[in-house]
């Protein structure tokens, strides 16, 4: 048996590796996706008054700070039973939508899109974020790093930071926006609708216009059918802030759909003895291991899991490209985890022009952003779709308001089984017996988590007992001379 090793994988939020062994005929017999990192936020935000929380999760992540934010805010608002102000929620979606952009730029251009712009192949030294502004130009370098400032501006503008915002509250937000503000943001979100359109341009130019990349993208390497999940507005287009939680099975059927204060009548969140990361699944099909199929309760969040799960977008020119995106890859669902780059610009799009939606909103600049909760407080969900997938915050209150337990389902936990199976199958269906596993094929299995966004830093969670931990001492000449354990 032939162990190799990932060690740490690249260009994610976090930290991990990938562990494949292989039989003695040189295929893969068997691939984990290990994550060293524990975290415990669930316990340190216990004790604390709710509306402490709204400031302390954003910290969980220096990536997605907003969604936390705003998922938090969401959970206090109900623990309350607060309605808030329909200009509150317009202004937290608004800075989302701006967020979103940033976002998702982010991935396409720095993370993800250099398998792509530069090739799966291309040296190490060459697969990132400088090589493709060699590859794509300086200026094209230039307006990614510039639509990731601007929008990152409106999110400084309605939370208060440019990173860990802190504007929303019990209620409602305590930042306004003036109508000299209001102006900015709608010149902000013009050149995001434009940004959104010619990145989707770059995706036709450079990948699909490749048969080879649509060939990878639809091989059986990168794709498992597995049931899809995202929030949905009434009309079950997708939404980022708020509606009903939609799930689709594998053939693209409804299969069930629900508020987020009734989560856990459909997920149960499992463990394995092997990671700290949880394993959530469909409580009524009931957890089968890391497979796939209509009998596994195994779901998908993030951008490809929200457009299968809903039936389509609610703005005009993202709809076009939803469209487009099911007509090319063979119709709805599409289970090709590369596909996630695809519907990942199709949301840009879609965040750019809600983004300008609601800066052309007559109610945007209502100064009543709040209203002060007068019910005792006991038990609140708030759900929103971060960019990685749908976010659950859970908090239980005594009747001060002191949080008593908290739950976090984040995005990359909800797709831990099939991240570990898309990795899995990937390596499977690279590593030929007999052949050398070359660097380029190692990033291709890369590529399989890759397509998710994953971010550990969030996902991992607290776990009784002691973090078992291993410590390499070595000495001035980099020699190892002692290994201290803990087990």
């Amino acid at each position: 048996m032939k162990k190799i090793s990932i060690d740490p994988i690249t260009r994610l939020e976090g930290h991990g590796r990938i562990d494949m062994f292989l039989d003695d005929s040189g295929k893969l017999a068997n691939a984990y996706f290990i994550v060293p990192e524990l975290r415990g936020f669930e316990k340190f935000c216990e004790g604390r008054p709710v509306e402490e929380l709204m400031i302390l999760t954003p910290r969980i992540c220096g990536v997605c700070p907003t969604s936390h934010h705003l998922a938090s805010a969401k959970a206090a608002d109900a623990v309350y039973h607060c309605e808030i102000p329909s200009v509150a929620k317009k202004l937290r979606e608004l800075m989302n939508s701006a967020y979103y952009v940033a976002d998702h730029t982010t991935h396409f251009y720095a993370l993800g899109g250099p398998d792509f712009v530069v090739g799966p192949d291309a040296p190490k030294a060459e697969r990132n974020i400088l090589g493709v502004v060699k590859k794509v130009g300086l200026e094209i370098g230039g307006r990614v790093i510039r639509q990731r400032a601007i929008c990152h501006e409106v999110v400084s503008m309605l939370g208060g930071k440019y990173v860990h915002p802190s504007a929303a509250t019990v209620g409602g937000t305590g930042k306004g926006l003036s109508e000299e503000e209001r102006k900015k943001c709608q010149e902000i979100a013009e050149e995001s609708v434009e940004f959104g359109k010619f990145s989707l341009k770059v995706f036709n130019d450079i990948v699909l216009a490749n048969k080879a990349y649509v060939d990878l993208i639809t091989s059986d390497a990168y794709t498992i059918k597995t049931y899809y999940m995202g929030l949905v507005d009434e009309k079950n287009k997708v939404n980022f802030y708020e509606g009903k939680i939609r799930v689709v099975d594998p053939e693209g059927k409804e299969f069930s759909k629900f508020e987020a204060k009734d989560y856990l009548n459909h997920i149960v969140e499992g463990v394995e003895p092997w990671t700290y990361l949880k394993f959530p699944y469909l409580k009524s099909i009931g957890w089968k291991g890391i497979v796939d199929g209509k009998d596994s309760g195994m779901y998908r969040v993030a951008p490809l899991a929200r457009l299968n799960a809903a039936d389509g977008m609610a703005t005009p020119l993202a709809q076009e490209e939803y469209q487009k995106m099911y007509e090319t890859l063979g119709g709805k669902p599409v289970h090709f985890t590369l596909a996630n780059h695809w519907a990942r610009l199709v949301e840009l799009l879609y965040a750019a022009e809600r983004f300008l939606e609601l800066t052309k909103d007559p109610e945007i600049t209502d100064p009543n952003t709040r209203v002060i909760p007068t019910a005792k407080p006991d038990e609140g969900v708030g759900v929103v779709e971060a960019p990685r997938g749908t976010l659950f915050h859970h908090y239980q209150t005594d009747e001060r308001g002191v949080t008593q337990k908290v739950n976090l389902i984040v995005a990359t936990i909800n797709n831990h089984a099939a991240i570990s199976l898309s990795i899995k199958k990937a390596a499977a269906g690279l590593i030929k017996g007999g052949k050398e596993v070359s660097d380029g094929i190692l990033n291709m299995i890369e590529m399989a988590f890759r397509a998710y966004d994953p971010c550990f830093g969030c996902a991992t969670h607290f776990l009784p007992g002691e973090m078992p931990i291993e410590i390499k001492i070595f000495d001035s000449n980099r020699k190892l001379v002692n290994i201290v354990k803990r087990d």
